[in-house]
């Protein structure tokens, strides 16, 4: 991996990790569930759970 594309995935996944905290900020505010899919089935999480 180039020094370009490291630096390109770093801010990706910085990226991902604040869109990742707003989901749970949201659905926690609204008092909602996180629904997801396992292996195909279809799962509802507290989003309580999975603040850090």
């Amino acid at each position: 991996m180039t020094s370009q594309s490291a630096q390109v995935r770093k801010k990706i996944l910085k990226g991902l990790e604040l869109t990742y905290q707003r989901l749970i900020k949201h659905k926690i505010e609204r008092n909602l569930d996180l629904v997801i899919s396992k292996n195909g089935k279809v799962i509802h999480i507290d989003p309580k759970q999975l603040q850090k």
